[in-house]
């Protein structure tokens, strides 16, 4: 082979990298679109804009944490403690590879996917808190969890040298670990200081439901970031002109992604219907469940495994949904808690369970239950005791949470000066007013309290 033909080989091969993570951030954005859509619509009306706009301002605020803060953290906490080696220096905002360099083409699309794996863990958390938390303690929050807290996580367990990998032989190809179950349990934590919504629950402790104004919107929502999870999932593997790989080296490619992307989905759709007795929201949240529930393991599972997996979680997640909301009292409108947190610990495990004694990273120790349960209780302590401190602190300042008069009021006239429905939008009949009005076969009764979802006992 000559010399030029090497040189276009290698600059061909540059080119495809480039545009590999850049099709992959463009397309994870529809997760944000699809967030955006999701939680507006679990919102009661009156709050809709405030819920739209703490979306908007949450990619505001993640992106440039990330490149101030959150890459350099990524880069230099692998062993636990940080380290100033050449790559983590590197990886500061001010040196020559953060910006436009014709001789590094790949440290800005590596960033670009990075900062938007973090918009997603603001995402997760935004949808479990609204109709009731400030705008400024958001902010506070989401800086705190996707431009540092998920990037430890990550280097920890979803980087080749991470000590979690090395030391444990975590597996977690698919992020359940390091982006979903850190967001799900920092969340946990700002909820406990949150508390529910204004009238969530009665003074005997049973719960309402509460609404959403517009489930075909949510439900749309959630079809948009199962689009988005395409792009998600291709910026978990690495690139090269030989191949792909996973994050932790070992040989991959796409179509096995593929295999078990699809069959999580359907497996959690299935699940999820039957564990919930076939109710709307929870059903396609199953989607989502089983499409974690799959991650960790993701690129070696056989389909029907893989199928199997998403149907266990799909079918877990409204029944473990319905014992936080009843028995603990956590007001999670979007479930997020369940299906991101719950799901990634399930997904941890389940690799444990399914792929122990198969190769993880190279070099490293194989796969086992006790090294993904080791994994899983970092990240949940990493998730859940920033998340509880940091939204300790926002209380204390009082600043966490608008008053109840403004609450009642909604969120809009606090938040924005416009409202999502000015002229109004019709209303239709429940299915409890239905049956409270005699139409049903049960005779009658009184309606049920409006709500969003009625989660099975657990």
């Amino acid at each position: 082979m000559t010399e030029q033909v090497q040189t276009a080989l290698e600059t061909q091969g540059a080119v495809n990298l480039e545009f590999f993570y850049w099709m992959s951030v463009a397309v994870m954005l529809l997760i944000h679109a699809g967030f955006l859509a999701y939680e507006g619509g679990a919102s009661r009306a009156k709050h809709v804009m405030a819920s739209l706009l703490k979306n908007v301002l949450s990619l505001a605020v993640v992106i440039p944490s990330v490149f101030f803060v959150g890459w350099f953290v990524y880069n230099a906490f692998p062993g636990g403690l940080p380290q100033l080696d050449e790559v983590s220096k590197a990886a500061l905002p001010w040196t020559a590879n953060s910006g436009p360099n014709l001789e590094d083409p790949v440290t800005g699309i590596f960033f670009g996917a990075f900062a938007l794996f973090a918009a997603t863990t603001g995402s997760i958390m935004s949808g479990a808190l609204i109709e009731r938390i400030r705008l400024s303690a958001f902010m506070i929050l989401v800086f705190c969890l996707g431009g540092v807290v998920w990037l430890i996580g990550a280097a920890w367990g979803w980087h080749g040298s991470g000590w979690l990998v090395t030391e444990l032989g975590l597996r977690d190809v698919g992020a359940a670990g390091c982006v979903h179950m850190i967001a799900g349990f920092f969340t946990l934590g700002v909820l406990i200081h949150l508390g529910p919504r204004i009238g969530k629950y009665n003074a005997d402790g049973t719960a309402n439901d509460i609404r959403p104004h517009n489930l075909p919107l949510t439900m749309f929502g959630l079809m948009l970031i199962f689009a988005g999870f395409f792009g998600f999932l291709m910026g978990c593997v690495v690139y090269s002109g030989e191949g792909y790989t996973t994050i932790f080296g070992s040989p991959t490619n796409l179509s096995a992604l593929m295999f078990n992307t699809l069959m999580g989905l359907a497996g959690g759709f299935i699940g999820a219907f039957v564990g919930s007795k076939g109710e709307a929201f929870w059903t396609v949240s199953g989607g989502l469940a089983g499409v974690i529930s799959v991650a960790a393991g993701i690129d070696i599972y056989h389909p029907a495994l893989g199928f199997v997996i998403a149907i266990a979680g799909g079918f877990m997640m409204p029944r473990l949904g319905g014992m936080l909301e009843r028995r603990f009292k956590i007001d999670d409108p979007v479930g997020a808690v369940t299906v991101h947190g719950l799901m990634g610990v399930w997904s941890l495990l389940a690799c444990g369970i399914f792929a122990a004694g198969y190769p993880s990273a190279v070099g490293g120790p194989d796969i086992s239950f006790l090294g993904q349960a080791g994994g899983m209780l970092v990240f949940v302590a990493l998730g859940f005791i920033p998340g509880y401190a940091i939204a300790g602190v926002l209380k204390l300042a009082g600043i966490l949470r608008y008053p109840p008069e403004v609450e009642i009021a909604g969120l809009d006239l606090a938040e924005t000066p416009s409202t999502a429905y000015p002229y109004g939008i019709p209303a239709t009949v429940t299915y409890e007013t239905f049956l409270g009005a005699g139409n049903g076969s049960n005779g009658g009764g009184a309606p049920a309290p409006a709500g969003s979802y009625r989660a099975p006992e657990a």
